[in-house]
C-alpha cells in the first residue's frame, strides 16, 4: 500500500496536477492538505473519474483536508481533532482504508512567532499528542500523513539561520513532534533516509526551487503496526518543478501487504 501526503495549496487551482499525480504514480491512498475549497465546490467528479473515492473536511479559502483511496471510498472516522470544541479550523481527517486507519493533518503555521498563532499551534499540538496516545492503544496500523509545519531537525532545512526565527523551528515546536515521537510513531522518511536530507517544501519567493532551498514538513508517522510493515519511503519532488505547481512536493510510505 502506497500511501502518500500532498499539500496541495489550493485544490482547485493545482487539480490538473493532482489528476496528473494520480494518474502516474497510481498511489493507494493520497492525504490531501490545504484544499482552500468549501465541502460544496470539491472536485469529487474529476477525482472519481481518475478512479478516487473521496472523504474531505472542507473549509472555504483556506485550510481543508482529505483522504482519497483508489478504488475505493474511504470510510470516515473522525472529522476534526477532538480537545476544543470551539475549533472550526479543517485540520484533521481520520479515515480506514483496507484495514489501515490514515489521518490527513494540516497543522497550524504558527507565524508570527510569539503571539496568539503560535499558542494555537502548540496547543493544537498537544491535543494531536493526546488523540495520537488513543490510536496507539488501539494496536492497529496507523498512518498520521500530513503538512505538520514542523522542521524537526537542523538537518531538515538548507539553512539554519534563514529559519531561525520561523515557528516551523522554535524548540517548543519540535519538542511537541519529538513528544509525539517518543510516544511510538516512526518517521517513514527519516527511518528510509537516515543521512540523506530530503526536501518536502520550496517556497515561491526567492527562486528557492531554483536554487534547492527547501526543508522538511510533510511527514508521515506509522504506528508500530504500520512501521513493521514499511518498505520504503520518499519525496516525488519532480512534481514542485512542474507549471503552477504547489509549493509542497508529494510525500509517501510504502507499506508491505
Amino acid at each position: 500500500m502506497r500511501i502518500a501526503t500532498y499539500n496541495v495549496n489550493g485544490i482547485k487551482a493545482r487539480l490538473p496536477r493532482l489528476i496528473e499525480y494520480l494518474e502516474e504514480q497510481k498511489p493507494d491512498v493520497v492525504c490531501l492538505q490545504e484544499l482552500k475549497s468549501s465541502d460544496e465546490t470539491f472536485p469529487e467528479a474529476e477525482v472519481r473519474a481518475a478512479g478516487y473515492g473521496a472523504a474531505w473536511h472542507g473549509q472555504k479559502g483556506f485550510n481543508g483536508v482529505a483522504v482519497l483511496a483508489k478504488g475505493a471510498d474511504p470510510v470516515e472516522r473522525m472529522r476534526g481533532l477532538p480537545g476544543d470544541p470551539d475549533d472550526t479550523h479543517s485540520r484533521y481527517l481520520e479515515a480506514e482504508v483496507d484495514g489501515v486507519v490514515v489521518a490527513s493533518i494540516y497543522l497550524p503555521n504558527g507565524n508570527p512567532q510569539p503571539g496568539p498563532k503560535f499558542d494555537y499551534k502548540l496547543l493544537w499540538m498537544e491535543r494531536l499528542c493526546a488523540h495520537a496516545a488513543e490510536l496507539l492503544a488501539e494496536e492497529r496500523p496507523v498512518v498520521l500523513a500530513g503538512d505538520y509545519n514542523v522542521i524537526p531537525t537542523d538537518a531538515d532545512t538548507f539553512s539554519v539561520s534563514a529559519m531561525a526565527q520561523d515557528a516551523l523551528m522554535q524548540p517548543e515546536s519540535r519538542q511537541a513532534f519529538r513528544r509525539l515521537l517518543y510516544q511510538g510513531w516512526t518517521d517513514a522518511l527519516k527511518t528510509r533516509h537516515p543521512v540523506t536530507p530530503l526536501w518536502t517544501f520550496w517556497d515561491y519567493q526567492a527562486g528557492c526551487w531554483q536554487r534547492d532551498a527547501g526543508f522538511r514538513i510533510d511527514h508521515l508517522l506509522l504506528s508500530p503496526q504500520a512501521a513493521d510493515r514499511l518498505a520504503d519511503a520518499g519525496v516525488d519532488k519532480s512534481y514542485r518543478g512542474r507549471e503552477k505547481a504547489s509549493d509542497h512536493a508529494p510525500t509517501w510510505a510504502l507499506l508491505r501487504d
